[in-house]
This record gives C-alpha cells, structure tokens and sequence, in this order.
C-alpha cells in the first residue's frame, strides 16, 4: 500500500451553487404543479384525453414549457398515474395500517377504499378508466397502470391471508377468490353508481363486502363493526 503521501488526491465534485438549487427546486415545484392540473383533468377526461396542449392551457404556461418537464406526453401520463397511486396509498394504505393486522385491518382497507370510490363517483378513477382506454394495448403507460393495481392487489391479497394465519377465515378460503370478489364491488359500483346512477349502491356495496366476510371468516370471529360509510353520494 502507497503511504499517505504518496496518494492521489481526491477529486472532489462541487456543491451546486444557491442559484442551482433554488433553480432546481423550482423546476420540482413547477413539475408538480403540472402533475397536479394533469391528474384533475385525467379524473374526468382520461389519461388518452391529457396533452401538452390542454395543460398548457390549464397551467398558463407555453406548450414548450410544459414539454421541458416531462418530454413526452407518454412520460407525462406515467407521471399522472404514479402520484395518483401515492395519493391513493396515503388515503387508503396507510391509514388502515394503524387497525390491527386481521380481519380488523382487512375492514379498515375496504371501509377506506368505499371512502375513496364514493368521491370518484363523482371525478372517476383512473385505475379503472386507465383499464378500458389501455385494455388492449402495449407499452409503458399500460404497464404504469397495471403495476400500480397490481401494488394494491397484492396489499389486500396480504391481508386476506394474515387473516387466514390468525384463524380467523376458514381454511378453504382462496385470498385470490375473496380478493377478486371484493375487488368486483368496487367495480360494480362504479357502474352502478357512475353509470347508471343507481340509488343505493353504495349501501349495496357495503353490504356485500359484510357478506363476503360473513361466508367466508370462523364462526367465532364474525364480530367487529360493520363498514359503514356517512355520505349522501349515489
């Protein structure tokens, strides 16, 4: 080994200036402000109807300027769908995390998932718009989507099964079916309460997630509140 001073010096990478990074903290701030005006208009027209155009319009910023941040409309939609899954996970997620693990945390998934659904029957979901607009297609946006589901799948598919591991579901429980079944309401109601405006389907909804768990748990472990949500949206 070379001695002390017989070593190289070390190279040392310069720190930004200020001016750097107050420059790069607003090109952040700007960054999520798009995102922010390009989720609002995917809620209610897709992320198909979302380019550089429109939210350019929405933003007051010139269509160049939009581009600077994502570069392509493709990277712009995966941005949408990223930050709608972070917010998703932070109203639905985390949140049920504090119930203990069981059919307790399972309630508290699906109490906070109906939450959510009942706003977006007003807005619409991306997840499920995402679904039909790139259902049959290939590439990155579609694999965005699908990876994201796929998160959320597989946190109520864990939960499902910690419950089976505490006893508290019997043993010829499939997660997967029970998890598809659950899944199928909030799809459900998205038709029946978007769509067709069916009055009381988000009762129904409720009811059939109660009775999903009631077919499916121990005898002795049928107890807890039901999920009950107070809103006046149908």
């Amino acid at each position: 080994m070379s001695s002390p001073s017989q070593s190289r010096p070390v190279t040392r990478i310069p720190r930004p200036g200020n001016g750097t990074g107050r420059a790069l903290q607003k090109g952040q701030q700007t960054k999520a402000v798009i995102v922010e005006a390009a989720l609002g208009l995917a809620t209610h027209i897709g992320l198909e109807g979302l380019s550089i155009g429109a939210l350019a319009d929405v933003t007051g910023m010139s269509k160049s300027g939009v581009f600077a941040h994502f570069g392509s409309r493709e990277e712009l939609q995966i941005s949408v769908i990223r930050e709608y899954h972070t917010r998703f996970e932070q109203e639905v997620f985390y949140p049920a995390m504090n119930a203990p693990r069981g059919v307790p945390r399972l309630r508290a998934l699906f109490d906070n998932w109906m939450k959510r659904t009942s706003i977006e029957i007003d807005s619409g979901c991306i997840y499920i718009s995402g679904a039909i607009e790139f259902g049959d297609r290939t590439g990155l946006v579609r694999d965005a989507l699908v990876s994201s589901v796929m998160t959320w799948h597989a946190a109520m598919k864990r939960a499902i099964e910690h419950c089976k591991e505490l006893g508290q579901l019997r043993d010829e429980v499939s997660p997967e079916q029970m998890l598809f079944e659950i899944h199928g309401l909030i799809l459900a109601l998205h038709y029946e309460a978007r769509f067709l405006q069916t009055p009381g389907s988000i009762d129904r909804a409720i009811t059939g997630f109660n009775n999903i768990l009631a077919r499916c748990s121990q005898p002795a472990a049928v107890k807890g509140r039901p999920v009950s949500i107070q809103t006046t949206k149908e």
